[in-house]
């Protein structure tokens, strides 16, 4: 038997493999889905950036692995294949893994989703596993080949991550930078300033600030009343990119369904976030059946301010989840109120910007939580709802990237405090990839 569940495992020959990502198309409008290997050590950490196999890096030097290409089936399924040999494997390397990364949604929209090994002589299948919980994650790691007793074996493991590729490969201790060594010595020669401002930075609005209750206070429901006339535009966002309209204020304590009985057009919306206390935020739209659909913002930052976005739909009411501890509020508004990125910007915390240029090359500094540690990454989120990302990191450090043409909305996921600022050329980042 050689399809299995998940946490399942089978014995393998050793012989050399073809590892197919297969899923079915949904046509023009689907999330696009790449194939990836990481080989690891025994610590489960990659030697270093050769260890990554994926759309930019197709080869693994000593040619163990590598990665073939897209092909087409009949009734639109599709396969992303690799191809792994076992025995030309280094014996620093204890497991390859297979993942997958999804550009323009996320694998709850991908059908039929499943990883399949075969015989690279005979063809005949080796194992298979098939993803059927997948829903917000824009990564999986789908499984692994690692060594036992002298052998190799393939474990079925379906891990999610909602940040993408990048976060999967940080996970196993990967990093997109070939001089980050040399970045971590110059900052302790230079002592680098904190960019963390005084309070907390959150997009600039001519409008009353949003204030959390104290707990000791009563507490106030939400309510779905317009509170203010619409704000003026701070960016050069076409007007297609989202509606314009008063913005809304609703507050709660604790998780909460918000129904905001909004059906405002289709298109992007800003979401202002404060959050008082510790724990974990996450905030998403629901389905009509109250399904987590996209994710809007999160953050493990105590007493948070920040931004994120949503797509709307234009059809159906907005629907919001929350979840968290304690007192928070969160104020809807149109997307052209966002500042731009035209200039270095800097931020503290989950943010959203809005950028109009040309492409350009970036350069990025996180400084982390108070431990200079967490996690930063920034996506370019186009018309539509498609988007991908243009940089990721762990921890305190600097490093740089490109964005493409806009117009774009610039989606920071934050620990701590950040900065950004445009650098001559780009166009080629790690993680970048050209789509039509």
């Amino acid at each position: 038997m050689t399809q299995i569940i998940k946490g399942g495992n089978l014995p393998l020959s050793g012989e050399p493999m073809r590892v197919a990502v297969v899923r079915r198309s949904g046509g023009a409008e689907a999330p696009k889905v790449d194939a990836a290997a990481l080989l690891v050590d025994a610590d489960g950490r990659a030697r270093g950036r050769g260890d990554l196999v994926f759309y930019n890096q197709p080869e693994h030097a000593g040619s163990a692995v590598r990665l073939l290409g897209e092909a087409q089936g009949e009734e639109g399924v599709v396969a992303d294949w690799l191809e792994i040999d076992p025995g030309r494997i280094e014996d620093s390397v204890e497991r390859v893994v297979v993942a997958a990364s999804c550009d323009g949604g996320t694998f709850g929209e991908v059908e039929d989703l499943y990883v399949r090994a075969v015989s690279a002589t005979t063809g005949a299948q080796l194992a298979l596993y098939a993803v059927e919980d997948a829903t917000t994650e824009t990564a999986i790691l789908l499984g692994e080949f690692y060594r036992r007793n002298g052998g190799w074996k393939f474990r079925a493991v379906g891990q999610g991550y909602d940040s993408g590729l990048p976060a999967l490969a940080t996970d196993f201790g990967f990093s997109a930078s070939e001089d980050e060594a040399d970045d971590e010595v110059e900052g302790e020669d230079e002592q680098v300033p904190e960019v963390v401002p005084e309070a907390p930075v959150a997009a600039p609005a001519p409008a009353p600030a949003l204030v959390v209750v104290d707990k000791a206070d009563a507490p106030v429901p939400y309510s779905g009343a317009p509170i203010a006339a619409p704000l003026p535009r701070l960016n050069a966002l076409p007007a297609e990119f989202g509606p314009e309209f008063p913005y809304f204020e609703y507050q709660g304590e604790g998780k909460e369904d918000v129904e905001t009985g909004l059906t405002l057009p289709r298109g992007f919306i800003a979401v202002d976030v404060v959050k008082k206390g510790a724990g974990y935020l996450d905030i998403v739209t629901l389905t009509i059946r109250k399904r987590r659909w996209r994710q809007v913002v999160r953050s493990r930052m105590d007493d948070l301010r920040g931004v994120g976005v949503l797509h709307h739909d234009g059809q159906s009411p907005l629907r919001l989840r929350i979840e968290t501890r304690g007192r928070w509020m969160i104020r809807l508004r149109p997307v052209s109120t966002l500042r731009a990125f035209d200039g270095p910007v800097e931020g503290y915390g989950p943010d959203v910007l809005a950028y109009t240029g040309d492409e350009t090359g970036v350069r990025f500094r996180f400084e982390g939580d108070e431990d200079k540690k967490g996690y930063f990454g920034v996506a370019a989120h186009r018309k539509g709802g498609h988007w991908e990302y243009r940089f990721s990191r762990r921890d305190r450090g600097r490093g740089k990237g490109d964005l493409p043409r806009g117009p774009r909305l610039l989606v920071v996921e934050a620990d701590g405090a950040w900065s950004m600022e445009p650098r001559a050329g780009g166009g080629g980042g790690f993680w970048s990839r050209s789509r039509s």
